[in-house]
């Protein structure tokens, strides 16, 4: 049963990159210099309350009103070019009708039956099953990716009767103890990493532990260097290696082609799971429905989330068919995941995807845009590399292009002043971190790129380095 179909004539017969269009003599528009005064009267008066904010806020706290598709408008009436999707969330663009109409058909039919099935739940699992991998059909679903990672956790667990996981430096996969357990620590989460969580190197390309003779990275020295810690360095009990596909909060950092594929072996051998966290990678970004397709390795084990829903909260963890009953064992269910209304955001977001096939569009729009940053790079002496796929890019900025020492002020200088010229977007310190909306057409998202090339000639101008 399809609830796509009925929902086609609210586009008028576009498709979503042409709903999502944007008016580049009309966009970036910024009227009154952000922040502006409406924006620092309310941010202001949240502040008061709200604590936490994200380096994102703290660097430009603008209050957003508004959004139609690649755009955002401030409370000021600025309005932004969208580079950042939220967080890597709304990858059909804000408000999409046919996602838009699908949750709010949902909310004024069900909104909540815990997991009792709902014909839009059962759309949701037929679609998911459909899009990913043979065989990858064990679902539960979930409101939050730290909740769906935990799940996978005590799946490997359940599954293979062991507790120890392997995970590598500067992953990112939540902010619960078991999710914080297997990423960069702090003293706030307590005085140690839970125990029988383990950390490795992973092969960084620009930062490289191991090379070759001929000066390349040496994904070999990775796999042995896990051999030699999984016998010296563990209990011998360990469940699976948790990874993300590409490293987001990092840096947008993507390992070379040949590193997967080695992993899922060294996992074979050893009879280790593969836990693939697609939370931020997943559901398209990269022009891939998992990017770790890319790679050409089906993992055991896939949570997605961000994307999933577009902007409303539903994640998903999933298993091979081979461990789906142990999914039983594990007290899987949730009081908000699969609700109706995220099911419906979910199903109306991959039929969208799918119909329109823009995984061809968006890994289009990832090799248009490497080669602009590529120029980028050959232009500017505080770029030291870019990298991305489909709509997931990074640029790293360094004080030498030979010592490659992080760049953070350039980085804080380059976001607030593309900020300035109407570009929302995502700072990681110094690496510039973009992920623009699918949807984006060729224009718009050279566009951005325009902007941010122009920030990084001011920094490097206020800097020294022109």
């Amino acid at each position: 049963m399809s609830f796509g179909t009925e929902r086609i004539s609210i586009m008028n017969g576009k498709s979503s990159i042409e709903w999502a269009h944007v008016n580049l003599n009309e966009v970036p528009n910024v009227r009154v210099k952000p922040p502006g005064p409406k924006s620092t009267e309310l941010h202001g008066r949240a502040s008061k309350y709200m604590k936490g904010y994200s380096g994102q806020v703290r660097l430009f706290p603008v209050s957003f009103e508004k959004g139609h598709g690649c755009t955002l408008t401030d409370v000021d009436g600025n309005q932004y070019l969208d580079f950042s999707s939220g967080i890597y969330v709304t990858n059909l663009g804000h408000c999409h009708p046919k996602v838009t109409e699908a949750v709010q058909k949902a909310a004024g039919t069900l909104m909540n039956c815990h997991d009792f099935t709902t014909p839009i739940k059962a759309a949701l699992l037929e679609k998911l099953a459909d899009v990913l991998p043979d065989g990858l059909n064990g679902v539960q679903l979930y409101d939050s990716g730290t909740t769906a990672v935990e799940a996978g956790l005590r799946v490997c667990r359940a599954a293979t009767g062991q507790h120890e996981f392997l995970s590598c430096f500067r992953d990112f996969h939540g902010k619960t103890y078991g999710a914080v357990s297997l990423a960069h620590f702090t003293s706030c989460y307590g005085p140690v990493r839970a125990p029988g969580f383990h950390m490795l190197p992973r092969p960084d390309p620009y930062h490289p532990h191991w090379t070759k003779a001929d000066g390349t990275i040496d994904t070999d020295a990775y796999i042995a260097f896990y051999e030699q810690y999984l016998a010296e360095g563990t209990a011998g009990r360990v469940a699976a290696i948790v990874l993300e596909p590409v490293q987001g909060w990092a840096g947008s950092i993507f390992p070379p082609d040949d590193f997967f594929p080695k992993v899922r072996a060294f996992c074979d051998k050893h009879q280790i799971l593969l836990f693939d966290d697609e939370v931020l990678a997943g559901t398209g970004r990269t022009g891939e429905w998992l990017c770790m397709n890319h790679y050409g390795v089906k993992p055991d084990v896939v949570t997605l989330g961000k994307g999933l829903g577009n902007g409303f909260p539903i994640t998903a963890m999933i298993v091979d068919e081979k461990y789906k009953d142990v999914v039983e064992k594990i007290s899987a269910s949730t009081s908000y995941g699969g609700n109706p209304m995220a099911c419906a955001a979910a199903l109306a977001s991959l039929e969208v995807i799918d119909d329109e096939d823009l995984l061809a569009h968006t890994r289009h729009l990832g090799e248009l845009c490497m080669k602009r940053l590529e120029a980028m790079k050959a232009e500017h002496k505080i770029i030291g590399d870019v990298r991305g796929k489909g709509c997931l890019f990074g640029v790293e900025l360094v004080k030498d292009l030979d010592t490659k020492e992080p760049f953070d002020e350039a980085g804080k200088l380059v976001y607030q002043r593309a900020f300035e010229r109407g570009l929302a977007w995502i700072p990681a310190g110094h690496i510039l971190r973009m992920s623009p909306p699918m949807v984006m057409d060729e224009p718009a998202i050279l566009k951005g790129l325009d902007l941010i090339d122009e920030a990084i000639g001011d920094a490097e101008r206020e800097l020294g380095y022109a």
